[in-house]
């Protein structure tokens, strides 16, 4: 007789995200909605000669791009799933052959990435509630700093007695300055692209010390927050029946310094809670560059196949038998500038250099060799991080991402076309969503100028209250911003929250993804280069009083700052036109009849900017708006205006 085999609980399991059907069903209806306003688009285009011939086809391409965004986004939400891990199983069954772990922190800057900061992550993931022998940590320093370097002597020291009392009594958070409540600097979340390099490094370097089979990459502000997340990990990973072909496990981003309203909308609460859980159903998240623990061999460049799986215990088992001085050696040939001259390393092998993004990039080439990942979004977070503190950091960091992920769209590695058939349609969808970021300026931007400036002039571009053509604009309107908004707080944000969550992304789009593009194109046209940003984690004390009041921060000079009051004043100076108008000459009733849309979009870009009015025109603090950008803004606004109501 043939015995059946013997059940074996799952260490994970995988669960469909409630209310799919009804979302499907409403996707459907928006769907109709945005069909039927492109439908009256094109069937009323005025005839050549006719006036706004141009302007009406150019708000065709506007809708067409907002049409085709808004199906690659359903991607993000058509299948998401939930993750759910079973530490005590792991624990009965792997415990004593539970696998080595290498976690590797970077840090580039002692100045702008305090060694306080750095080594409150270090001591936080020493204490991982996790069998001391089999975890190393790594620390680079790409400035080779000496106050880095005796910071983490300092530490080790302080280890002693620390990584003792966080396991006698339990402590959680494990971070000493979490643990002891101080304020911690404030900071970016996102300068692991100015050292990702060093991580090939520390893949070869590691591989000759510990030679973990499993790796953890942290930004150096991403402190452990749960002693557990290693185990959760490795519940993907040591799955009897389901973990031969999971590559890497990433988990979210969290940051601990986000106001109570998310002011910079930094939370990334969306996709973290909802848009990642969609790229889980297809096959895996992206690789975001920190917060993942990751299989060795397959950053090493190993393709999956059906022999994948890890034999636990035949890697416990191998040792290394070299001395101090021999292994120093041979770490430090491994470790040199010219080492991965003339080999794989860089392109098949660690991460893939020349992009601001190379996670995400790493991430795709990794799943497009047969693997896959998932998403593990825990109740208590596992990581937490520092989020921007000002303006300007936020979007400097937005034109990071959105610059990098439209290399990756024109790269021989893009989603549109390497992908293709090597990982799912969805998934190659959810990817083309964030490459698509960038591209995003040129509609947005459009819509932002042209319809005020035709209200300014009293030239309707859209439906008029008596048209049934109304109809599809206002459902579309409603219901999308409606959802957008639900689906927020669903998310765990706020009423103002989401009201900050749609300026910032208004700005980005209007400026970092601007000239995210512009940057680009130049570079892909040869005329430049693309240059790593680390944002400055150390805030004044004014500016952090500010950031926890929930006042904006300006306070710089900047042609994103330029673009964008440009813009705020432009939209002022043509909703107070419109309204002067209709005051002198007794009509607000016939503008209410012919033009409820543009009054609409232009109102709300002013509400939406009035933090930027105040830094503009009513603040004195240090923070506000620079007064030769408040002029020049102005004066081109002004220029915009009275030159086209000239002309037309």
């Amino acid at each position: 007789m043939r015995s059946e085999k013997k059940y074996v609980p799952p260490l994970f399991e995988t669960k469909r995200a409630r209310g799919l059907v009804f979302f499907r069903s409403f996707a459907v209806t928006l769907f109709v909605g945005i069909c039927l306003i492109l439908f009256y688009r094109v069937s009323n285009i005025p005839r050549d000669g006719e006036e706004g011939r141009w302007v009406w086809i150019g708000l065709l391409g506007a809708e067409l791009w907002f049409g085709f965004y808004w199906v690659l986004t359903q991607a993000l939400r058509w299948n998401q799933v939930h993750r759910l891990t079973f530490k005590d199983r792991l624990s009965q069954r792997y415990e004593k052959d539970l696998p080595r772990v290498d976690i590797f922190v970077c840090t580039a800057d002692p100045v702008i990435e305090p060694p306080v900061m750095v080594m409150n992550t270090v001591l936080s993931v020493m204490a991982y509630d996790y069998p001391p022998e089999k975890l190393a940590i790594y620390l680079s320093d790409d400035a080779g700093s000496d106050l880095t370097f005796y910071a983490l002597l300092e530490a080790s020291r302080f280890a002693k007695q620390w990584l003792p009392y966080c396991k006698k009594f339990d402590v959680q958070p494990r971070s000493p300055a979490a643990y002891f409540v101080s304020k911690s600097p404030t900071g970016d979340g996102g300068g692991q692209s100015q050292t990702m390099d060093l991580m090939a490094i520390k893949i070869r370097v590691s591989s000759k010390i510990s030679n973990g089979q499993i790796v953890l990459n942290l930004d150096c502000d991403m402190c452990s927050n749960d002693p557990l997340t290693v185990r959760d990990a490795l519940c993907f990973f040591m799955d009897e029946e389901k973990s031969h072909d999971i590559a890497f496990v990433q988990f979210p981003q969290w940051f601990a310094n986000v106001t109570k309203n998310d002011l910079y909308s930094s939370s990334l609460r969306v996709i973290t809670n909802v848009e990642f859980h969609g790229t889980d159903g297809y096959g895996g998240p992206l690789y975001v560059g920190t917060g993942c623990f990751h299989r060795r061999d397959t950053l090493c460049g190993r393709e999956f196949s059906q022999d994948s799986k890890i034999e636990w215990k035949k890697h416990n088992d191998h040792r290394r038998q070299q001395s101090v001085h021999e292994l120093e050696e041979e770490t430090k040939t491994l470790a040199s500038c010219t080492y991965e001259q003339n080999t794989k390393w860089g392109d098949e092998m660690g991460l893939k250099y020349g992009c601001p993004v190379e996670d995400v990039i790493t991430g795709l080439s990794i799943q497009c060799k047969g693997w896959k990942s998932a998403y593990f979004n825990p109740e208590r977070k596992a990581f937490l991080g520092l989020a921007p503190t000002t303006l300007p950091q936020v979007l400097v960091q937005h034109k990071r991402w959105s610059e990098g992920d439209f290399q990756i769209l024109l790269s021989k590695y893009s989603p549109a076309w390497y992908a293709h058939g090597r990982i799912s349609l969805g998934l190659q969808l959810g990817y083309c969503c964030y490459c698509f970021w960038a591209p995003n300026c040129l509609a947005t931007l459009y819509y932002s100028i042209v319809p005020s400036l035709f209200l300014l002039k009293g030239i309707s571009l859209f439906p008029q209250v008596s048209s049934p053509w109304l109809l599809p604009f206002a459902y579309v309107i409603f219901a999308k911003y409606t959802y957008s908004l639900v689906e927020f707080l669903w998310a765990g944000g706020t009423v103002l929250g989401w009201w900050n969550d749609q300026r910032i992304w208004l700005y980005k789009r209007t400026s970092s993804y601007l000239f995210a593009t512009i940057d680009t194109v130049l570079k892909t046209l040869g005329f430049g280069d693309t240059a790593f940003v680390i944002t400055d984690k150390v805030a004044d004390e004014d500016v952090s009083q500010r950031y926890e009041k929930e006042m904006m921060e300006f306070g710089a000079t900047s042609p994103m700052f330029e673009v964008l009051s440009t813009l705020a004043m432009l939209n002022l100076f043509c909703l107070v036109g419109a309204v002067k108008k209709v005051i002198m000459n007794y009509s607000i009733h016939r503008l209410h009849e012919t033009m409820p849309l543009q009054i609409l979009l232009c109102g709300v870009l002013v509400l939406v900017n009035l933090p930027l009015y105040q830094g503009l025109l009513l603040r004195k603090d240090k923070g506000r708006m620079p007064c030769s950008v408040t002029v020049k803004s102005s004066l081109v606004a002004l220029l915009v205006c009275t030159t086209f109501s000239f002309l037309l």
